[in-house]
């Protein structure tokens, strides 16, 4: 396996400077949901509610006024637009703006007439679980992400379920540009290799609701011995999140076509991934 780019005395990969958005502030890139762990901790009960109430209705957000918004969170117009601001927006108007503006790609060519309402009902809900996972995809996170990436000696990748697929493409297609990375999903070797890593490591964690127990109780671990955590959920509010150090949120629908099962979609996680991915081979081929 090629040398580790951590050996190059931790270099940093060169990144684009953020381009500055009428209505946000400097640096806010389309934040949306992706605030770091550290503000979301600051945030109220009643702000962390209504960030859960907009997440869960974003395709309406556009369409809501302030009022209509207070009344359906059940939220003070004033809690709205302290979240606003702690999102990096001017106001609950250039939020809208921002959604409104990011949402022309739905539409786009109707799907034909000619497929069962059904399927496009199917259709729509990954369609949107993509588009809107793209849209709260803040550039800030990543460049951090592919900085902890990059410098670490060795990149460990911990996932249970169905997001082990995931892990696996993510440990594969590293180990692919020369990093020394590795993948476990036993909840056992998960639990004593949290207590080994040493500093120059770094951990990412694949995980749909941020709350499987073995990955907690890691997080936990590697919080204490301040080793970099990076994290793929689509629940900024998980246990998971709240613990690790860059936390990367998609989309989920709350459609499932499979309500018997816990075998949710992990479409969101795979786009996040292959973005995460793109994006470190981009940084590495500019070096």
């Amino acid at each position: 396996m090629c040398k580790c780019l951590h050996h190059q005395n931790r270099k940093v990969v060169p990144t684009h400077t953020n381009i500055r958005k009428r209505g946000q502030r400097r640096g806010m890139q389309n934040p949306i949901f992706q605030i770091p762990p550290e503000t979301y901790q600051q945030l109220s009960d009643s702000e962390r509610h209504l960030l859960d109430f907009i997440y869960k209705n974003l395709p309406r957000m556009s369409e809501l006024s302030i009022l209509k918004l207070s009344e359906e969170a059940s939220v003070s117009t004033a809690t709205i637009v302290r979240l606003m601001k702690k999102l990096g927006f001017d106001g609950y108007t250039s939020f809208k703006y921002s959604i409104k503006n990011n949402s022309h790609a739905m539409e786009d060519e109707p799907i034909k007439a000619s497929v069962d309402t059904q399927i496009r009902e199917a259709i729509r809900k990954n369609e949107l679980e993509v588009i809107q996972t793209i849209q709260m995809l803040d550039t800030r996170q990543l460049e951090k992400a592919i900085q902890e990436i990059y410098k670490a000696s060795k990149v460990y990748v911990f996932a249970r379920g169905f997001s082990e697929f995931i892990g696996t493409e993510l440990t594969v297609k590293l180990q692919l540009m020369g990093k020394n990375c590795e993948m476990h999903n036993d909840p056992n070797i998960i639990r004593v290799i949290s207590r080994k890593l040493v500093k120059d490591d770094v951990v990412l964690f694949v995980s749909l609701n941020g709350e499987t127990g073995e990955l907690v109780e890691a997080c936990k671990n590697f919080k204490i011995k301040e080793i970099p955590t990076i994290t793929l959920t689509t629940r900024i509010d998980s246990s998971l999140a709240r613990l690790s150090d860059i936390v990367i949120v998609g989309y989920k629908g709350e459609q499932s076509f499979f309500p018997e099962y816990e075998v949710r979609s992990r479409l969101p996680l795979h786009v996040l991934s292959r973005v995460l991915l793109d994006a470190y081979v981009i940084r590495l081929n500019n070096h």
